[in-house]
């Protein structure tokens, strides 16, 4: 018994184990709270977005030997602030207006690395290294995700009131524009700190999956952003421990566990999973509808 326990608790004894479950619970809670509002509004695709439209500021950063996460920020922003430009001059739809800028901003960034090949290390921006991730980009990550979340803390009701209704906002004195533009920045900040967790290919996961699943599981707001805050924070810290003793990736083994609970929401959710539905019909008894 005591040979498990000591295998159970053999992570803890590392530094590097216990920063990275650390941090990784960190920006796993804060991209779930932050995935809430895009379950909300519908924009789930543009977390893929700023996955992809960062690469052109992390090849220019490189180039010029600046840190990449300060070039994948600001790249990520203007991507955002590209988005919302566009949208309001065009009748396009979100979906056709974030597909052309982030796939214009991924071609600029493959034609920066084309012309300068060795500059950037394409494999730490794909796969993350949370687990050799330095002290100095720690404090970094750690600094974003606490303004992040006390930045959310203090204008979630009216974030959620501009993402609700945007007229019943202006009526109220809130600019929409403001807090979008406030909005798309924590995001923006948020999936260049998760890029160092999972890297570029799973950070969409990390921005959708939470929500997509405590959506499953309630139709109120405020339980809704309690709920894909805990399935962040105990799946990326838990992932992080598992990762371990499976000696494979990181990001594979968080969104792995975030899928798994996607999964089980979808299918046994109490109100709105699958499989209850079909029980509820099978007695003839009305399946309840979200109100989101």
């Amino acid at each position: 018994m005591s040979d498990w326990l000591s295998l159970l608790a053999e992570p803890f004894a590392y530094e590097y184990m216990i920063k990275a479950m650390a941090l990784s619970s960190v920006v796993g809670g804060v991209c779930a709270f932050l995935s809430a509002y895009l379950m909300l509004k519908g924009w789930s695709l543009i977390g893929d977005a700023l996955s992809h439209a960062v690469v052109p500021g992390v090849a220019i950063a490189y180039a010029l030997g600046l840190p990449y996460a300060a070039g994948a920020f600001f790249a990520g922003l203007l991507a955002a602030m590209s988005i919302l430009w566009v949208k309001s001059l065009t009748r396009l739809k979100e979906d056709a207006v974030i597909g052309f800028i982030f796939t214009a901003f991924f071609a600029l960034g493959l034609f920066i690395i084309s012309i300068n090949p060795t500059s950037v290390n394409v494999q730490e921006i794909i796969f993350g290294n949370i687990l050799s991730i330095s002290d100095g980009d720690a404090l970094q990550v750690a600094i974003i995700m606490a303004l992040a979340l006390l930045l959310l803390l203090i204008f979630w009701k009216d974030l959620l009131l501009v993402f609700f209704d945007e007229i019943h906002a202006k009526s109220v004195g809130l600019s929409p524009k403001v807090y979008k533009i406030l909005f798309f920045s924590l995001l923006s900040a948020c999936v260049v700190s998760a890029l160092q967790t999972v890297g570029a290919i799973l950070v969409i996961a990390m921005v959708i999956i939470p929500g997509a699943t405590a959506y499953q599981l309630t139709d109120k707001f405020r339980p809704l952003i309690v709920i894909a805050g805990v399935i962040g924070v105990v799946t990326s810290g838990l992932g992080v421990y598992l990762s371990y003793f499976f000696d494979g990736a990181t990001g594979g083994v968080i969104v792995c566990l975030q899928t798994i609970l996607f999964i089980l929401a979808f299918l046994f959710s109490p109100k709105f999973g699958v499989l209850t539905q079909k029980f509820r019909q099978k007695y003839h008894a009305k399946p309840p509808q979200p109100t989101l």
